[in-house]
């Protein structure tokens, strides 16, 4: 008998339908195959529908603890630089030949780069196959290919050129990747790649790909013509941590023999197996972070005292974070209240009082804070005027150096935050 409580222990899966029209109106639908690996590796799949405003409503679908991405039509290249220099001409005759992914669905681009984009910002594990893999790229920064026929494989020899896409046999089809060292994707497949090749043969659908890769991503496997076929985030890649950031533009979930269930490569459901684990992880995680004793209560002086305590730990908080920017109005009195907090409590071991006091300098030194601002004034005018100066591909580059640095500083921090708590402990 199954344990009626599973649906709240297991982790959340979002993924977004697709929607299709059948008897002369609109059904959504997700692949089967997505959600039998979602499901059979120990994760609930959570279906996002493509109806419009739900892109308003994704909060309401939280906790969420993964997003994958997969189905769907072209992406609206207004939402990326789209240099491509396509004639009115060949516009339409991508749309005569790609009729079924041509048709822009505005609310979808919409509901789904939300997604990626809150799975960057919190690092919430996300895995895009085909279409999905090109929204991380999108929300990344990267640009696609309107239409690798015209943009790429016309400039080539015919040898280079491949078919990635092929309506009579989407199934059946198959064309070779090469697969780079040192990746997830090279230790998935690694047992099934001849030595010295570094090949295996995948199924893809899609007339679009990946033409500028965003910078914070790595290529796990390019296409004889050149095109990125999988990419990863390495700095956001530790499944056991809950960390888990991957766009494949192929379909392992799809290489099967034919009339079978039977994987072409071992390696094919190797993608969502190491998916659930960071989401599964990543769920462990949050809980841990967000369970707490349940709030004693407390009489209406004592909760005055406590609102007072707990604004003043927030003004803390908040100039310790802005580095001296006071983003609240507040007086020096309200500051003083955890500082005094801090040194008059006596009821905690010495370790504890230790820390709590380090923390407390953050209080006490709060003016601290606020001088060092005014003296960075000057230094922050200097700075605009040199940057306002610069072209906007540097400011570009050194936005994204910015970002990774922080992304960085914000994992250390995390760690030493969390050595620090176990060592004050319960």
């Amino acid at each position: 008998m199954a344990n009626p409580d599973l649906s709240a222990i297991l982790p959340r899966v979002l993924i977004v339908s697709r929607r299709t029209v059948r008897k002369n109106k609109f059904v959504d639908f997700v692949g089967e195959y997505h959600l039998e690996l979602i499901v059979g590796y120990g994760a609930v799949p959570v279906i996002v529908p493509r109806v419009n405003g739900v892109h308003m409503l994704l909060d309401s679908f939280k906790p969420i603890h993964g997003v994958l991405l997969c189905e769907g039509e072209d992406i609206d290249p207004s939402l990326y630089v789209a240099d491509d220099g396509l004639s009115p001409e060949d516009m339409e005759e991508i749309r005569r030949l790609h009729a079924s992914d041509t048709a822009i669905d505005k609310e979808k681009d919409t509901i789904e780069l939300n997604l990626a984009k809150l799975c960057l910002e919190r690092n919430i594990p996300y895995l895009g196959i085909c279409r999905g893999s090109q929204v991380l790229n999108v929300a990344c920064g990267g640009t696609l290919y309107q239409d690798i026929g015209k943009e790429l494989s016309q400039k080539l020899p015919e040898e280079l050129r491949v078919m990635h896409i092929n309506y009579d046999d989407y199934d059946g089809h198959r064309h070779k990747v090469k697969v780079m060292e040192n990746t997830p994707l090279h230790d998935w497949f690694r047992d099934s790649l001849e030595k010295g090749e570094m090949e295996i043969l995948v199924n893809s659908y899609h007339h679009q790909g990946v033409k500028k890769l965003a910078q914070r991503l790595v290529p796990m496997a390019y296409a004889p013509d050149g095109l990125v076929e999988g990419f990863y985030d390495p700095d956001a890649y530790n499944p056991e941590e809950g960390k888990f950031i991957m766009g494949l533009q192929f379909h392992p979930e799809r290489m099967r023999r034919p009339d079978s269930d039977e994987f072409d490569y071992p390696g094919c459901p190797a993608a969502y197996k190491e998916f659930v684990k960071a989401v599964i992880a990543y769920q462990k995680r949050l809980n841990s972070s967000t369970s707490a004793p349940r709030s004693l209560k407390l009489d209406q002086e004592m909760e005055k005292q406590r609102k007072v305590l707990v604004r003043s730990f927030f003004l803390a908080r908040n100039i310790y974070a802005g580095g001296g920017d006071r983003n609240y109005p507040s007086k020096d009195s309200e500051l003083e209240v955890g500082a005094e907090f801090l040194e008059s409590n006596t009821a905690l071991s010495l370790v504890q009082e230790n820390r709590l006091k380090q923390m407390g300098a953050t209080v006490r030194n709060a003016s601290f804070y606020l001088d060092r601002l005014r003296k960075n004034e000057e230094r922050e005018s200097v700075a605009r005027k040199l940057i306002g100066k610069m072209t906007a591909e540097q400011v570009s580059e050194l936005m994204s150096f910015y970002h990774m640095m922080s992304r960085i500083c914000s994992e250390v921090l995390e760690r030493k935050l969390h050595s620090i708590m176990n060592e004050v402990g319960p």
